[in-house]
């Protein structure tokens, strides 16, 4: 909880690895009053020193992934995933493909480089660049699973374009890795336009082709590709090579949109300064995609690696904190250039060894830099005070932080009771009231729709928060059959400048008006307040038919169909407390902010139809069935779960809500599985759940999958007392 007023937004554009040590140290000291916000279009970004390993088969792919969502949770910081495409320097504006700018005070700019090759004929087609990493990385995945199930493929063979170190280790990594994963050898040609092995000592050179012939990798010099195919790469002197994987790894590209932004640039690097300052003194960079204008150094990560501290101590300066220090890299490092096997080549000024315990030292090298990035602990619940009130203790038992989204909600048995005192409705133009999921207001021949959401913050992104809230907000409308209309936000800003307010204010009201605007809404107005938090929330009207999909129309042989997986509470609270992988979250809050409009069209027949929200499936099925007088049987196998929900749930990670949902359990027939707990998860932004007339759910089904939602027909309504049974 946020109790100190918020002054400086920094914004760090990348998940290098500079970066990713700047998460770490922000995370062990924050710097009170600043804001941090880091850009990266996935929830992990690769460590580039294991990457060989992992193409060779040493490593699995989540240990090469450095998980951004964990480290921005640490340091308490905002991860945006999203590609940045450019800068507006003039109004301080990162520009991120498919959202709003964000505003930034100070930015650092970390987003490596690439081996993409435009100009080279057929390479964008038919090849694959080794940096980015993380396509390199899928598509290496991706060629292994089809080489199992084409086994003749292999002898196609592979080209790396490139003979640098880089070129060299990554060929000789995927001919082991194909060999173990498949026991055949798969050929592979590394074509160099000059001299292979450029930089690297007499000795290491050697020792490195010995290596190329042992593995069978074939090594041409002094020749340019012409153009690349799907089966051959063609070089400038007509010679055909066949190839069924091909991949660039020759020389290091700029990032286009750098050149845009009028920074001043060194072969299309930007040139930063001693400092790591750029020619604008609010931007800084490092890693790759910087020139070090006093020290020019090769690309390597090792350099970005060492200049993370001070880039760390430099962007505190720059928000106000000390004074800057000077980056002074060594002038040169040591190589460890692993060999496909388990073995490695040293080399440096001339020095050069070979062996394993090179390469078991250069493991525990990698693995001790990622166990930094990974091994975080979330911040200690604070004691208890000495005097207290009775009853303290066990609400806060085990020191759990109160969730965010519908995990929030005030449990459903508390909320029945508080509503039971309300007194009868006596407006006739109120046609439901409390206990749907809207009210339906009658104004002259029209039906209104009338509903309303609030979520408390769960992801520090606020501008994707906007969105799964707008999309949570609309479920209600979407589940009474409705056509939203219109939108009153209520929004909770955390203590702020008038600046920052007015920056969050804007991103927030440009998100969700989207995703209005996409279901043909609109914001029409809010209210906004500051607080200690941030949540947001909307009170939506809709155009509802003249009957209204209620909750009260279930019939005995309906065919119960949800549009969306479970798992979201779950993976949420796990989230907060540094326990679920990057991937997971990312996945979830991509499936929270889907909408569903498309979706409650295609149910527009069903007899009776909710929103799985706060309350987890059990709970919103059991209203269903109470105002139906109906029971239901779920099959457990045929539900569609959110990846990592079953894992966490089975070691035991709920959501703070979830002992509340769990009480329906006596009112339920449930088997010892698992998955059964998974019934009980808060859903934010869930799927919508509908009982569909038997000799329409095949169609229905078929319909909405082909619209791209994952649904799933997981029950029927039975004739009898509203008793769920679940086999």
């Amino acid at each position: 909880m946020q109790t100190l007023p918020l002054t400086r937004d920094l914004v760090l554009i990348g998940g290098g690895h500079a970066h990713a040590l700047v998460l770490r140290a922000w995370g062990m000291t924050p710097l009170p009053g600043a804001r941090l916000t880091v850009i990266n279009p996935g929830p992990s970004a690769p460590y580039t020193g294991m990457l060989p390993g992992y193409v060779a088969g040493h490593y699995t792919r989540t240990e090469l992934e450095i998980d951004l969502v964990k480290l921005a949770r640490f340091a308490g910081a905002r991860l945006v995933l999203g590609r940045a495409t450019g800068l507006d320097r003039a109004r301080g504006l990162v520009e991120v493909e498919g959202r709003a700018p964000l505003a930034y005070d100070v930015a650092s700019i970390d987003i490596g480089i690439h081996s993409e090759m435009p100009a080279l004929p057929g390479f964008s087609e038919n090849g694959i660049a080794a940096k980015p990493l993380e396509r390199f990385a899928e598509g290496w995945s991706a060629h292994l699973d089809r080489l199992l199930a084409e086994p003749t493929l292999i002898d196609r063979g592979a080209v790396v374009i490139g003979g640098g170190v880089g070129g060299v280790e990554l060929a000789m990594a995927m001919a082991h890795g194909a060999q173990a994963a498949t026991g055949r050898v798969l050929p592979v040609t590394v074509v160099e336009a000059g001299t292979a092995l450029p930089g690297v000592g007499r000795r290491a050179r050697a020792a490195l082709m010995r290596h190329l012939d042992r593995l069978g990798v074939q090594l041409i010099e002094g020749r340019e590709v012409r153009r690349v195919e799907p089966d051959l790469v063609e070089l400038a002197d007509g010679t055909q090579v066949s190839t069924g994987f091909t991949t660039g790894a020759a020389g290091a590209r700029p990032h286009g949109w750098l050149a845009r932004t009028g920074l001043t640039l060194t072969d299309g690097f930007v040139t930063v300064d001693r400092t790591l300052r750029s020619s604008d003194p609010s931007i800084y960079a490092a890693g790759d995609c910087a020139h070090l204008s006093h020290a020019p150094r090769p690309k390597a990560g090792v350099y970005a690696v060492r200049a993370a501290r001070v880039l760390d101590r430099n962007l505190r300066a720059a928000l106000g904190d000390g004074k800057t220090r000077a980056y002074r890299p060594q002038r040169s490092y040591l190589k460890l250039i692993s060999l496909g096997e388990k073995s490695a080549v040293a080399e440096k000024a001339g020095f050069s060894a070979e062996g394993p315990r090179l390469w078991r030292w250069k493991d525990r090298i990698d693995r001790r830099f990622m166990d930094r990035l990974s091994d975080l602990q979330p911040m200690a619940a604070p004691a208890l005070p000495r005097h207290r009130a009775a009853g303290l203790a066990e609400e806060v038992a085990g020191g759990k932080p109160m969730c965010g989204g519908c995990g929030a909600k005030v449990g459903r048995g508390a909320l029945a009771k508080a509503l039971a005192g309300l007194p009868p409705i006596t407006r006739d133009d109120i046609v439901t009231g409390a206990g749907d999921d809207s009210a339906i207001l009658r104004i002259g021949d029209t039906r209104l729709a009338l509903t309303t959401d609030q979520l408390r913050g769960f992801t520090e992104d606020w501008g994707l928060m906007a969105r799964i809230a707008a999309v949570h907000a609309m479920g209600d409308v979407w589940a009474m059959g409705g056509a939203p209309q219109a939108a009153l936000a209520t929004l909770t800003l955390p203590r702020q400048t008038t600046e920052m307010q007015q920056r969050m204010l804007a991103e927030i009201t440009a998100e969700a008006n989207a995703v209005f605007e996409a279901e043909g809404a609109a914001i029409a107005g809010g209210h906004t307040a500051l607080g200690s938090e941030l949540s947001i929330g909307f009170t939506v009207t809709g155009l509802s038919p003249r009957i209204p999909i209620t909750l009260s129309g279930a019939e005995p042989g309906d065919a119960l169909i949800l549009t969306r997986p479970l798992g979201s509470g779950t993976i949420l609270a796990a989230e907060m407390a540094l326990e679920a992988r990057g991937t997971w979250v990312a996945a979830a809050l991509e499936h929270m902010a889907r909408p569903q409009g498309d979706a409650a069209r295609i149910l527009a027949s069903a007899n009776a139809m909710t929103d799985v929200t706060g309350f987890g499936l059990a709970g919103h099925l059991s209203g269903m069935l109470d105002a139906s007088q109906v029971g239901a049987r779920l099959q457990l196998a045929s539900f569609q779960l959110m990846e990592g929900a079953l894992e966490l749930s089975r070691a035991g990670t709920r959501s703070t809500l979830y002992p509340s949902n769990r009480e329906i359990a006596r009112a339920m027939i449930l088997p010892t599985d698992d998955r059964a707990e998974l019934l009980f998860d808060p859903q934010t932004a869930g799927g919508l759940l509908a009982a569909i007339p038997p000799d329409e759910a095949d169609a229905c089904l078929a319909a909405l999958r082909e619209a791209g939602h994952p649904a799933a027909r997981v029950g029927t309504i039975l004739d009898g007392p509203p008793l769920i049974e679940v086999n």
